[in-house]
């Protein structure tokens, strides 16, 4: 079972989240750390942040929540960004913000 690493911040974001978001969320990262391969709806590849990155996609009655994470390292599952999804596109801002939370982590 590969380990995972979490961004301070995006961890903050999930702990912050929902009985049933922080659930899901749980679930498809035990999948990842089992060495399933997510696709969609639950996971896509997000290429507009990185080679390699994809998104977990989760939603509860109130909110959307995207996180961020990358699983190309060898020994660990990065997990590097969260945030609320309130559009139909991933906000600029976010995609910034998430590619350099990916370089703090994965230099």
């Amino acid at each position: 079972m590969k380990p995972v690493s979490f961004h301070p911040s995006a961890l903050e974001f999930i702990r912050m989240q929902s009985t049933q978001i922080r659930h899901e969320l749980g679930e498809a990262i035990r999948d990842l750390q089992d060495g399933m391969s997510l696709g969609m709806p639950l996971s896509r590849p997000m290429p507009s942040v990185a080679s390699g990155v994809h998104e977990l996609r989760v939603k509860d009655a109130a909110v959307a929540v995207r996180v961020f994470y990358v699983t190309k390292t060898a020994h660990t599952i990065v997990v590097f960004h969260a945030f609320e999804k309130r559009t139909d596109k991933t906000p600029e801002r976010e995609i910034k913000l998430a590619q350099q939370r990916l370089r703090e982590m994965v230099p």
